[in-house]
């Protein structure tokens, strides 16, 4: 981050969802230690991977990381993708609690009986909320049915704010690649991180038992059915990049979304082109 490396106030706070867990590094594209050891991170490497991590989870760390940030005179630098927690931080949002023993169940019944007829019932309760997701998102329909059955209100009464995009002093940039160009480098990213040992840190992470939350991390979800048996290797890698790329489209037209949002166009990676080439980030 040039902009951190030239100033000596600025403080990083990553907005990404699995950066929050200690031992995925390689996947997670999670910044070095030199980098971390110039410029000072928060919100990285904070839970186990057997730890679930909600965005609830996050606002209050992010609000405790703003404060101390503040308290010590520095400027904090908001960096990463997750859609809802860049919200969260930029915005607040009104969360949801959480009721695992009711989502456990929900999950049984969405296996015994599918995500559409979930998604039916969830069309009854709360149309709107219906209306806003996939039938087959089996995730969030069962997140939905979690918090109208857990706090007796309606699913689409919470995070009005996603439809809404007021006034904010934080100012918002974002790099945009041309889509050929960044599916070409999630390709090369991949076999990347495999010759830098993705499959041995999956191994690993597998061996702590990772929780709902960090198995979601994208290739780490993919590496784990191929350690389990139910791919081979070279179809779990296909797989990471065809869904993450698929993730890189839902994540432009997330952000695009926003009109608080700065573009700026790229085609050519600084990195690159001063003869250095930065081995742990994802495009």
């Amino acid at each position: 981050m040039a902009v951190a490396s030239q100033r000596d106030d600025i403080d990083i706070v990553s907005v990404d969802s699995m950066q929050v867990y200690r031992h995925m590094n390689i996947g997670t594209a999670k910044p070095t230690l030199a980098e971390q050891q110039s410029v000072k991170h928060h919100l990285i490497d904070i839970v186990d991977p057997s730890e679930e991590f909600t965005v609830a989870m996050f606002q209050e760390r992010l609000d405790n990381a703003l404060v101390a940030i503040a308290g010590s005179g520095r400027t904090a630098l908001l960096v990463g993708g997750t859609g809802l927690y860049h919200r969260a931080a930029v915005d607040g949002l009104d969360l949801a609690g959480s009721w695992p023993e009711i989502r456990t169940r929900l999950e049984e019944e969405a296996s015994a009986h599918g995500t559409p007829a979930m998604h039916a019932r969830l069309t009854q309760l709360d149309p709107v909320a219906a209306q806003r997701m996939e039938p087959t998102n089996t995730r969030r329909v069962i997140r939905a049915l979690e918090v109208i059955e857990g706090s007796g209100e309606l699913f689409s009464s919470f995070g009005k704010g996603l439809e809404e995009y007021p006034h904010s002093e934080v100012h918002q940039v974002g790099l945009r690649w041309p889509r050929e160009v960044l599916a070409q480098r999630i390709e090369q990213r991949v076999h990347d991180m495999m010759s830098s040992g993705f499959l041995q840190e999956v191994q690993y992470v597998l061996a702590l038992q990772p929780s709902r939350t960090a198995r979601q991390a994208l290739g780490y979800n993919e590496l784990i059915d191929h350690l389990e048996g139910r791919c081979s290797l070279d179809e779990a890698v296909e797989t990471t990049i065809t869904r993450t790329r698929q993730f890189a489209v839902k994540q432009e037209r997330w952000f695009r979304r926003d009109p608080r949002i700065e573009w700026v166009d790229i085609e050519h990676d600084p990195a690159v082109e001063a003869g250095s080439v930065i081995t742990n980030r994802l495009p």
